[in-house]
Formats: C-alpha cells, structure tokens, sequence
C-alpha cells in the first residue's frame, strides 16, 4: 500500500497542460488525465491546493504582437487562469472530487474571492482549493503564485507538473545532449538558469523551506510517486 510522505501539497499545473495535443484551448481527454492523477492523490487523504496558469488562452508572444501594455495583458492572462480553473473544477467534479475555485482578481459573480482563512478551512475538510487569477498583480507570473499559495497554505512541497519528466540541462526536446539533475539546489537552479520556475518563485520557496518536485504531469503514477517521496523527476531543495 502507498503511504504519503506529505499530508498537503501545492501542485502547480501549467494552461499548456490542459491544451493535451492540440495547439490551443482545452482538451477534454487531458483535462480527465490531469483530474484523475489529482484524485488519485486526494483518495490518499492528501490535502491539495492547485495553482492553474493560463498559456493555453493567452500567451506573452500573443501581447507583444498586438501591441498591448504589460499590465492589460497580465489581466487577460489571469482571466484566462480563471476559465482553467473553473474546467478543473468541473471536471473533478465529474468525478465525485469536491473542490473549490477561488480567485486573487474580484470575480465574485462567478468564484470566490480569495481569502485565506475560508481557503485553510476548506483544505482542512479536505476539500481542494484551485487558486486562480495568479497573484492578482501583473508582473507576477503564476509559478510565483504557486510559491505565495504554497508558503500561505503551509505546503510540504510544491508539485511543478510538466511535460517533461524533471529538471534538465537544456531543453531535451532541443538538445540531445541535455543532461537531466536528480537533485539540485535552489541556488543552483537560479545560478545555472535552469528555469525550473522565475526567480521570485525560487526565492520564495527557498525563504519558506518549500521543496521543488519537477515532474511529468502525463506520466502514469508519477504524481503518486511525488507525493510518496518515491525517486520521480527532480528535486529542488536547499541542501
């Protein structure tokens, strides 16, 4: 029998996850695949905050080529975490799994408002709790949303889902020659740029002791394995 190694984890999920194969928008068959892996998870009574991004709606190469303002297009980008989220819920939701979505931006007509002591009550229940609209301020990315939501929520680690299988070198779709890190340093991640996430994630869970587990999201078991300290991926810690 699996036996967790963390009672409550934050796992971060990128929009381009929920894309599956296609090029843009929502894939239905990735979104099961992502919510089955959660319930997996939760029915080992885990408890589990999740962070959504929004790349699958809206990316930074679509501003820049409209022309548009930094501030403006980090809105639309966190208003597209909020559509991410609001499929997540739905789709757990269709699996018996309760979750609540709540969101830094005022969107109170659609999901809660943020607030932290409904969101620790509600994790405490066991319920899991999708963060959406990142920070609620532009010039944060939704990685440093994962690390605020990790260190607010007190998280024993902080699951970086992707689709590739941990933290390499380079980009192994690029070059063959890249080289994968089992276990690596905060510092090492941030000296070496390894862009496991942003800078001000990096120091925010390295300031709160968070460790960084890079893992493939689409790999069957693996966020299991995560979430039982079993060898998957890569690990960021502070030593």
């Amino acid at each position: 029998m699996l036996k967790p190694a963390y009672k409550r984890v934050l796992l971060k999920i990128s929009g381009e996850a929920l894309m599956g194969e296609q090029n843009f928008g929502i894939e239905h068959k990735a979104c099961e695949q992502i919510a089955q892996a959660v319930k997996e998870v939760h029915d080992l009574n885990i408890q589990i905050g999740i962070v959504v991004g929004g790349g699958n709606i809206f990316r930074g190469n679509q501003a820049e080529a409209f022309g548009f303002a930094r501030t403006p297009a980090d809105h639309i980008g966190m208003l597209a975490t909020t559509i991410n989220g609001l499929v997540l819920q739905q789709t757990l939701a269709a699996m018996g799994v309760e979750s609540r979505v709540t969101s830094a931006l005022n969107t109170d007509s659609i999901v809660e408002p943020y607030n932290w002591g409904h969101v620790c009550k509600y994790i405490e229940q066991g319920i899991i709790v999708i963060f959406v609209g990142g920070t609620g301020n532009p010039y944060f990315t939704t990685d440093s949303a994962a690390a605020l939501r990790a260190s607010e929520i007190n998280a024993e680690v902080l699951l970086k889902a992707t689709k590739v299988d941990g933290v390499y070198s380079a980009d192994p779709h690029l070059d063959p020659h890249a080289t994968k890190f089992e276990r690596l340093t905060y510092s090492e991640a941030l000296s070496k740029d390894l862009r496991v996430m942003d800078g001000t994630a990096l120091a925010l869970c390295r300031d709160n002791q968070i460790p960084i587990c890079v893992f493939n999201l689409f790999e069957k078991g693996a966020m299991l394995k995560a979430v039982c300290g079993q060898a998957v991926g890569s690990l960021v810690t502070g030593g």
